[in-house]
């Protein structure tokens, strides 16, 4: 009896754990959505500053209704499409059954990123301009399988005379089926509905790759805002979490008598949101920018500002790297400016995707720093229009970092004193720049024996001082000080050390990185005159100094610049790095032979 009493106790233990460690990560989520700090891991006070940034975000609502609305139709359609295929296929022969069956299993088999891609050389084969519908499409494409897989089950259960008994009652085929098959399989289609609508929310990868002109969900939204440190996510993600717990609540508490009611409220609702949806997808004449950046990488106010200023629309889309960005671009994706970096500049000049700009256009151009011009991917400023600028560094503690290794430069991050204290940036490149720097070579380099040493240095830091590789979560992890070392963009730098004050920043003497994203014009860009606006537009002070506090990152606007040096950034030296430095260079494009060569090595180094 105490055996029995002992095991039911462990029982619940174990049962107890289980629930913890499902659900205490999102209790931390929404406790952290009323922080009143940016920090994602330090809880300074109560605030509903996230959630009114939330509401006040247009881009963020809609992509909640782009969400809803899709999950919505995308839901019925898959299930109807998913019912009929099921109760079809039970009156097929087994051959053709068998072979629908194995069709059926291989989007549901595919990895994400190959259905993805698959689409999206469908829709741009096909001559379809991406956005809501070929979204929409592609969720059918994917929502039916699961919901024939479903279905199919309950349908075989069933008695093949069943719809026969009902003809002969007097019904039509048509009553038959929904009067008598159609209840008897409701078990499977509303687990079918439920399936349809769940991966449909929730789907991130094959919506970036059919998406375009503008039109992002939910999933898209989050991944670009996760670029930086936004907690904004936990007050959307509270949000999600508190719908879904009131309409499983009201699921179980409303009663049935209601159930007829509810649904045709629900068919009401869906009717507006169809009408409405085809009616906001009608635009007028009015001028049309498509601008192409990465995430968090422009303030939403200067957008609204410029439609204004200019009476046009811009259809913004955000990208999470540039080598993403060049995908799109391939697949036939079309933009009129993009924001991209300077070896990805130099590739599209090469394969005559840019047109030139007319710089009698850019009013502004005499704001520009000159240290900031004529970087060899584009000598003489013909293609592209400087935006942010920064460097590669070094952000360390203050306090436990001695002074005197800072000598070291890149070696600093292979000195014994600080194994399993650094923050290694997750690039390849620029962690190759590093290796390279640090042995005293070019980090555009084609020698394969100066890279396999690189590769050597990599790798023999990773045996000896348990580094860390991060991306831009070491931005929270720094300011929390869970490392007292980290390789950092010098903008991330700035915002680094805007949230610690033991942080400072450093570039090593051995040379390092000296990027520049830019503004350039693709060839398929018809209206120059608008792209050239804009440009401009962000060229003026107002502006520039506004987008230069959103992002955080060291403009190349002199003036607001050193008013930012006194101003928002003072003492965070950051913010502005030294630019020309004797040894510093800019990432110049690698041909295929190259990147195939670095990649590989790159793989072992992570898998070491």
């Amino acid at each position: 009896m105490r055996a029995t009493k002992k095991s039911k106790a462990l029982y619940i233990i174990y049962i107890a754990c289980l629930f913890v460690f499902f659900y205490l990560p999102i209790v931390v989520l929404m406790i952290f959505s009323f922080n009143s700090s940016k920090s994602l891991t330090s809880m300074s006070g109560f605030s509903l500053r996230w959630y009114s940034r939330l509401i006040n975000d247009g881009s963020i609502m809609r992509a909640v209704y782009v969400s809803l609305t899709i999950a919505i139709f995308a839901t019925i359609i898959s299930t109807i499409l998913g019912t009929i295929t099921a109760i079809g296929l039970s009156k097929s022969r087994r051959m053709v059954k068998e072979l629908i069956l194995n069709v059926n299993n291989i989007p549901i088999m595919n990895p994400d990123i190959v259905t993805a891609i698959s689409l999206m050389i469908l829709f741009s084969s096909a001559v379809i301009a991406k956005g809501y519908i070929t979204m929409l499409l592609a969720h059918i494409a994917f929502c039916t399988p699961f919901v024939i897989t479903s279905v199919y089950p309950k349908v075989r259960q069933l008695d093949p005379s069943l719809a026969d008994a009902a003809m002969d009652l007097g019904a039509t085929p048509f009553e038959a089926l929904i009067k008598v098959i159609v209840p008897m399989l409701r078990d499977g289609i509303f687990a079918g509905i439920l399936l349809a609508f769940t991966m449909s929310f929730d789907d991130f990868v094959i919506s970036y790759f059919v998406t375009g002109n503008g039109v992002e969900n939910i999933s898209i939204t989050v991944y670009n805002m996760t670029k930086r440190t936004n907690p904004s996510i936990n007050a959307l993600s509270t949000i999600v979490i508190l719908v879904i717990i009131i309409l499983i609540i009201l699921s179980r508490v409303i009663p049935a008598m209601f159930r007829k009611t509810m649904r045709k409220v629900l068919s009401v609702l869906m009717a507006l949101v169809l009408i409405f949806t085809v009616f906001t997808g009608i635009k007028g004449n009015e001028r049309t920018l498509r601008i192409f950046n990465s995430g968090e990488y422009l303030d939403p106010d200067l957008k609204e500002k410029f439609e204004k200023e200019y009476d046009c629309s811009i259809i913004y889309e955000t990208f999470d790297s540039n080598e993403t960005m060049y995908t799109k671009l391939m697949s036939g994706s079309e933009y009129d400016i993009l924001i991209t970096s300077d070896y990805m500049i130099e590739r599209l000049i090469k394969e005559d995707q840019l047109q030139e700009i007319d710089w009698n256009n850019i009013k502004n151009k005499d704001v520009l720093d000159p240290a900031n011009m004529g970087y060899s991917y584009d000598p003489e400023n013909k293609y592209s229009v400087p935006y942010f600028v920064g460097t590669v560094g070094i952000l360390y503690n203050k306090n436990v970092v001695d002074e005197e290794d800072l000598k070291d430069g890149w070696e600093l991050l292979r000195n014994p004193k600080y194994a399993g204290d650094i923050y290694m940036y997750d690039s390849e490149r620029d962690s190759f720049m590093i290796a390279l720097k640090a042995l005293g070579y070019s980090m555009n380099t084609t020698d394969k024996k100066e890279i396999k040493e690189a590769y050597d240095w990599l790798i023999d830091q990773k045996k000896n001082m348990d580094v860390v590789y991060a991306t831009d979560d070491v931005m929270d992890n720094m300011i929390s000080g869970n490392k007292d070392i980290a390789v950092v963009y010098s903008g991330d730098g700035a915002y680094i050390m805007a949230e610690n004050d033991e942080l400072d920043y450093f570039d090593p003497e051995q040379g390092t990185n000296e990027w520049c994203d830019a503004m350039v014009m693709t060839k398929s860009c018809k209206d120059t005159e608008l792209a050239e606006q804009f440009m401009d537009f962000m060229l003026e002070y107002d502006n520039v100094y506004v987008n230069s506090i959103f992002v955080g990152y060291t403009t190349p606007v002199t003036q607001v610049r050193e008013d930012m040096r006194v101003g928002e950034f003072d003492g965070i030296d950051a913010y502005i790095p030294v630019f020309g430095a004797e040894n510093n260079e800019v990432f110049k494009y690698q041909d295929a032979d190259l990147r195939a060569y670095y990649s590989d090595l790159w793989t072992k180094v992570k898998a070491y």
